[in-house]
């Protein structure tokens, strides 16, 4: 419907707006018109009188008449040298209802004046009192009926709002073609970008091009555009997640496949003579099991179904030790520049899955040791547990060269919160959402110059994840 848009209702307004602005002006209007009304039956009444008296007076009672009525009004008093003086007259059908004295007026009465005689139609009999125009005497004054000049003002009120309309709706229809041009159809143009948008939005060529000469809506047609070009980019970085999603499950797949054999092999060197591959044996068996595991639940990531956490008590102490070790090696063992150090009580034990466990240390510990041998300096990485009254929490720290800005701003947002070139910023992802399985949290401490440090918390009570 046409009065629900917006040219539709910005037209009625317009209207309306402009209707009251002539009301504003028709009010002062019928009062001047009333007001020149009267100073010209005073200045006809004049010449009447003057007419007379030019004749010494001497006039035959129907020329009176005629000069009366001429005039417009019944009777005509002259005041000339202090002398007040009948000079013309006639019979007065009915009482004086008001005198209205026009030598000093006051524009609210004048206005007050007016619209009361034009709302009473009541014929009445009203005296009237001015100056003589040429200062042709003190004072002259004048009896006249009420209902001609009634009439003469609705005559006149009426041209006035008929004039009005005339303007109103010209002026209305003016601002609508305006309105139109300057806001309707630009906002129109950003409605079928947007419906055209919606239907393909990973084109960029249906991202909106700013053209609005107005201010704001061209800043709401580059707020758009950025808005549109954002969402282009997400989808298309959310399409090659799931194209990546897809190659890491078939890579998963048969990775998984080829690590069972490998973990068969590694299970017979557990029963070499070899003391150095006795040894080295359960800790290759642990490491491929873990990769085992690794794959089997990067399939089920890919389907949209990471396992829940298979709850335990878990010695936190030994699982710690088995994270630093691994990594003491991977920075080169004892010609390391890097110091790992344990701080947690020999006996502390939690509730909690130990393989996601131990997946969530590590990938805090291989990004602080990376982060350290970036720097080519030395450093210390160091892993600290214990426990309060509600939850268990383990800390990690580093002296690392701290997080950039670009990783902290998508710290846990994967692929975008990657702290070091060539990384794909899983780690903390994947760390934070283990976190959370066991309803807790991933917390990033401080980060800076002196170092980076983070806190895992797990309640003890099972209760909602904490947001």
């Amino acid at each position: 419907m046409f009065l629900n848009t917006l040219s539709g209702r910005f037209l009625i307004l317009t209207t309306l707006f402009v209707m009251l602005a002539e009301v504003l002006i028709f009010v002062p209007s019928i009062a001047r018109f009333r007001e020149d009304y009267l100073l010209l039956r005073l200045e006809r009444a004049q010449i009447a009188s003057l007419a007379l008296l030019a004749n010494n007076g001497m006039v035959s009672d129907s020329l009176e008449k005629e000069l009366l009525a001429n005039a417009g009004v019944l009777n005509v008093v002259l005041r000339r040298d202090a002398v007040r003086q009948l000079v013309l007259s006639s019979p007065i059908p009915k009482p004086i209802y008001a005198t209205y004295d026009l030598r000093d007026t006051d524009p609210f009465l004048l206005i007050r004046d007016a619209m009361a005689e034009l709302l009473d139609p009541t014929d009445r009999i009203i005296r009237v009192i001015g100056n003589p125009v040429q200062d042709a005497g003190l004072l002259i004054e004048v009896t006249t009926e009420t209902a001609p000049m009634r009439q003469a003002m609705i005559d006149y009120g009426l041209r006035i709002l008929a004039l009005s309309a005339i303007i109103s709706i010209m002026t209305a229809f003016l601002l609508f073609l305006a309105v139109r041009r300057l806001l309707v159809v630009p906002i129109k143009r950003v409605v079928n970008h947007m419906t055209a948008y919606a239907e393909a939005p990973e084109d960029a060529r249906r991202v909106i091009e700013p053209t609005a000469s107005v201010t704001e809506l061209r800043e709401a047609e580059v707020a758009l555009q950025s808005l549109q070009k954002q969402l282009t980019s997400a989808l298309r970085q959310k399409e090659r997640l799931a194209q990546l999603g897809g190659a890491v499950a078939k890579i998963s797949h048969d990775l998984r496949n080829i690590l069972t054999t490998a973990q068969l092999f590694a299970d017979r060197m557990e029963d070499s003579k070899d003391p150095a591959v006795a040894r080295a044996a359960p800790k290759l068996v642990g490491s491929i099991s873990r990769a085992v595991n690794l794959c089997e639940s990067s399939l089920a990531f890919g389907k949209a179904e990471e396992p829940p956490p298979a709850l335990s008590h878990v010695a936190l102490r030994p699982l710690v030790e088995d994270v630093i070790e691994g990594e003491r090696l991977a920075a080169g063992g004892e010609a390391s520049r890097i110091t790992f150090l344990a701080d947690v009580p020999p006996g502390l034990t939690m509730r909690a899955d130990g393989e996601q466990l131990h997946r969530v240390l590590s990938n805090l510990v291989r990004n602080a040791r990376q982060a350290i041998e970036a720097t080519g300096e030395m450093g210390t990485i160091e892993l600290g547990a214990g426990d309060s009254e509600g939850a268990w929490w383990i800390r990690v720290g580093d002296t690392g060269p701290g997080l950039p800005a670009k990783a902290r701003d998508n710290l846990f947002t994967p692929f975008q919160g990657n702290a070091r070139k060539g990384g794909f910023g899983l780690g903390l992802a994947i760390a934070a959402e283990l976190a959370r399985g066991h309803g807790g949290r991933l917390d990033l401490v401080r980060t800076g110059e002196d170092g980076t440090e983070f806190m895992i918390r797990l309640p003890k009570s099972v209760t909602a994840p904490e947001g």
